[in-house]
């Protein structure tokens, strides 16, 4: 079973227009709407690949009902935690003149003690305990940095895996905490480790440490259209992206993270895992609806990567 946390959820909507223009009346398309967040996009994507998760989010005012209806909508599973707030509602916006995508995330709710209580809470009551726990995306204002390490220390006698994705403030007490995998950039790296990375070796020592100082069993180093680093105790592996026309970089973490939960719940080795969550989000950034990996493309760019192997 999988379980992905959400605790800043959003409403994303994307539109289009010729040119952005300081100091005029921009007149959009018509507007489509996604949900969106990071656990919640792991959870969707891993729908989208054949495999079943449950999204835990917190949900508040009219965008928390829109949420709702779209994951009904979808197929996904998920279970709202009912905050004081409302859910935040993010634009996204393509201008057709230069192909160039604006993304406008807003900063989400002002949580409560009683919101961050509700949180844990509604995760350690749930009847069946999860093999693979994801916490991703950034917290809401009032959401303390240690939340996420929190959570994890939270559900240590679950013996489930916990996978991380997530930045800034978060990241430190996350690693402290120790988890099984964490995704980090190469500048989330940095930050994590106070190291200068200039080269993949530099990114494989820095890894290293956090493995060598407990804080994670592995580290996977998103590299964008390069791919990614797998760093863990059995050696470094770099898996090289397939070249794919890029469409939008919308949703491409979040497939490549769901790639990797879906095929370790399927069995696959690291190296397997972490290539099909390359290709997953591959698959996401040739998406011409500026969404998230679909599983035929996936599967397509798995079996090239791999000799022809069966996704």
């Amino acid at each position: 079973m999988i379980i992905t946390l959400t605790v800043n959820p959003s409403v994303d909507s994307s539109t289009s227009i010729g040119k952005v223009v300081p100091d005029h009346k921009l007149r959009c398309r018509e507007a489509s709407y996604k949900p969106g967040g990071g656990g919640v996009n792991v959870s969707r994507a891993i729908h989208r690949l054949g495999g079943e998760a449950l999204a835990l989010y917190t949900s508040g005012g009219l965008h928390g009902e829109l949420l709702h209806e779209m994951l009904q909508e979808e197929g996904v599973g998920h279970e709202a935690i009912p905050i004081s707030g409302r859910t935040r509602e993010n634009l996204i916006v393509l201008e057709e003149s230069t192909g160039q995508q604006f993304r406008f995330d807003m900063p989400g709710p002002q949580f409560s003690d009683a919101d961050i209580r509700s949180c844990l809470e509604s995760l350690l009551r749930l009847p069946q305990k999860p093999d693979y726990l994801v916490l991703s995306g950034s917290l809401p204002p009032g959401c303390p940095a240690d939340f996420y390490a929190k959570v994890i220390t939270a559900v240590k006698d679950w013996n489930c895996r916990v996978i991380v994705d997530t930045s800034g403030e978060a990241l430190k007490p996350v690693a402290d905490a120790g988890v099984f995998l964490l995704k980090p950039n190469a500048r989330e790296l940095e930050e994590l480790t106070g190291m200068t990375l200039a080269s993949d070796e530099d990114a494989k020592a820095a890894a290293n440490k956090l493995i060598d100082e407990g804080k994670s069993e592995t580290v996977v180093v998103s590299l964008g259209p390069k791919g990614a680093l797998l760093i863990s105790r059995e050696g470094t592996e770099h898996i090289t992206a397939p070249e794919v026309p890029v469409a939008s970089v919308v949703g491409a973490g979040d497939s490549l993270v769901a790639g990797i939960v879906y095929r370790l719940s399927q069995g696959g080795s690291l190296k397997d895992a972490v290539t099909f969550g390359v290709a997953s989000g591959a698959a996401a950034v040739m998406n011409p609806e500026r969404e998230l990996c679909k599983r035929e493309d996936t599967e397509r760019l798995y079996k090239a990567m791999t000799g022809g192997q069966k996704g």
